[in-house]
């Protein structure tokens, strides 16, 4: 009887094993990297398409045949691509990674507008925790449950099919490599002429090709960076002397240059913006340059092209990441060089020099979550200024008004700019709202820098003193449907490459430097970029080298003592 039961109860071994496979889903690795394939260039490429498709009718035939042809293009070049990693134990991990990595990407480009080429993957890769962390938002939530989160799903029951013959796999797989290049090529022929005028006008518009966008500049950036590991920083300035003019100085000379964070001209008030954002610096005799072109629009780039004797007009990457910087010229001169940071580190320029970060300095009251205001960077200033012997050189670099959590730059005192985005989403606030939070930012920007001017005024009877200010990008809220910054060069707005910059000079320093501050305040009214910055400092210090070109130096002519020899 319990035997006869136990028959009755259970399923026939047929049904058992229907019931074992209802829910998988087999296929060989070439199968799932086609589908993969298809899936992204439908799901992830809309950036792309709207960039390929501008000024085109949607009610033109050619139009749809165009799209068909680049469809299939963006296909068999991903499968191509993966291709090459993927096999019947490498495919399942590698697809969930770029299933959660494309997603992500096709959201922060979407968003923010922004373009996944090498320079801003090196701008991701090298941001801090606390910068990250404010990216994400729960807006993401959604963009992760559908398009990772979901074939994540069918991923996971996806059975991979595999020939125990060799031969048999390899035949298989390289038939799909010959289908794909043979699609590669016939896409290509047929939309030959206009891809071609598109790419070579528009080069940008290939790191909207999503994944291949971002696996591509990943790769480059990371073989980049592994050649530069193994190669020291070229030396530059060997022959760098303070010139005899500092040898019979009396008093010691400071000067500081604070670098800005992703600060705007169009909303700095000393630039003439309709709101007075800057208004503490507006009191103070200062220098300031009206038309300033950045070297980036992201701090991967400009910091290190700030302080590289040749930046923007014949600008090499690997030439400047892999030379010294103007800190390095002027410590060998003999300048006492001091990094203080507040942001993801000085880039480089400052390697092997005197460095500090202020969440290491702990100054009461002004960190919290691992982030500092900037009136960090002035803790311990006045000592410092106190006990100033010699040629001294201090560069700030501040948090500024990185975003898009522009609300967290300022204490309360400053949000006075209302109602104020005071959300990580930029999507849940106004353009206005955005806009008051960037221009409440800017003005806790102008207290911490006068106040720094304050710090300097108050030992004018000891130590000459200079400060510059330079941002080292500026911002897109929102214009053209724009925000935050890192658009390739070329194309970006003028938002993103027009920052603000300031000279404040103490009156001792003035006269020992014989600067003409009239002549000075002229010079502020023509064109400058940051090209300009390296040479005008070592003019400033007077250090002799043949790096020095006075084409490039802001004092040239505005000093009334002989200029710096090259």
């Amino acid at each position: 009887m319990t035997s006869d039961a136990s028959r009755l109860q259970s399923p026939p071994p047929g049904e058992a094993a229907v019931s074992r496979q209802a829910f998988v889903l087999p296929a060989t690795v070439e199968q799932l990297l086609w589908v993969a394939s298809v899936f992204w260039t439908l799901t992830a490429n809309r950036s792309f398409f709207g960039a390929a498709l501008k000024g085109r009718a949607l009610t033109d035939l050619d139009t749809w045949s165009f799209v068909l042809a680049l469809g299939m293009l963006l296909v068999a070049l991903h499968f191509l691509l993966l291709a090459i990693l993927a096999n019947r134990w490498t495919v399942k991990p590698l697809l969930a990674v770029l299933l959660v990595a494309t997603a992500l990407a096709t959201h922060f480009m979407q968003v923010y507008g922004v373009y996944l080429d090498p320079s801003m993957l090196r701008n991701v890769i090298h941001t801090d925790f606390g910068e990250s962390r404010e990216l994400f938002s729960w807006d993401l939530l959604p963009q992760l449950m559908v398009y990772a989160g979901l074939p994540l799903l069918l991923l996971w029951r996806v059975e991979i099919v595999h020939r125990r013959r060799v031969w048999s796999a390899l035949g298989r797989r390289l038939a799909a490599l010959l289908l794909a290049a043979v699609a590669v090529g016939g896409a290509s022929l047929l939309v030959f002429k206009p891809l071609s005028s598109l790419l070579r006008n528009h080069k940008e518009v290939r790191y909207l090709v999503t994944p291949a966008n971002f696996l591509w500049s990943l790769a480059s950036v990371t073989a980049t960076e592994a050649r530069g590991a193994t190669v020291p920083r070229q030396p530059i300035g060997l022959d760098a002397v303070l010139g005899p003019g500092w040898e019979a100085r009396r008093r010691p000379m400071v000067v500081v240059l604070v670098v800005g964070e992703t600060v705007r001209a169009a909303n700095w008030g000393l630039n003439g913006y309709a709101r007075q954002t800057t208004p503490e610096l507006a009191r103070q005799p200062l220098i300031s340059f009206a038309d300033v072109t950045s070297c980036g629009t992201n701090t991967e780039v400009s910091v290190p092209c700030l302080f590289a004797p040749v930046g923007r007009r014949a600008y090499d990457a690997a030439r400047i990441s892999g030379s010294e910087s103007l800190l390095h010229v002027l410590a060998r001169a003999g300048v006492g060089v001091h990094w203080r940071d507040n942001q993801s580190g000085c880039k480089g320029v400052c390697d092997g020099l005197s460095y500090e970060d202020v969440m290491s300095l702990a100054p009461p009251g002004l960190c919290a979550n691992g982030r500092c205001l900037d009136a960090g960077l002035l803790h311990g200033l006045d000592e410092r200024l106190a006990k100033a012997r010699g040629t001294q050189f201090l560069v700030l670099h501040q948090l500024g008004n990185h975003g898009p959590a522009y609300f967290r730059r300022y204490p309360p005192a400053f949000a006075r700019f209302q109602p104020a985005c005071e959300n990580d989403d930029l999507n849940l606030c106004s353009p206005a709202e955005i806009v008051n939070a960037f221009d409440n930012a800017l003005l806790y920007t102008d207290h911490v820098l006068a106040s720094l001017i304050a710090k300097l005024q108050a030992q004018a009877d000891k130590v000459d003193t200079a400060l510059i200010y330079v941002s080292d990008h500026g911002e897109s809220l929102g214009e053209n449907q724009l925000f935050l910054h890192g658009v390739p060069y070329a194309i970006a707005p003028q938002e993103q490459t027009r920052v603000p910059m300031f000279m404040w000079f103490s009156e001792g320093l003035q006269h020992a430097a014989k600067i003409d501050t009239a002549c000075l305040q002229r010079r502020a009214r023509q064109p400058v970029s940051h090209d300009h910055l390296f040479h005008t400092l070592i003019a400033l210090f007077d250090v002799r080298t043949a790096l020095y070109e006075n084409d490039w130096d802001l004092l040239y002519g505005c000093r009334s003592g002989r200029p710096v020899a090259s």
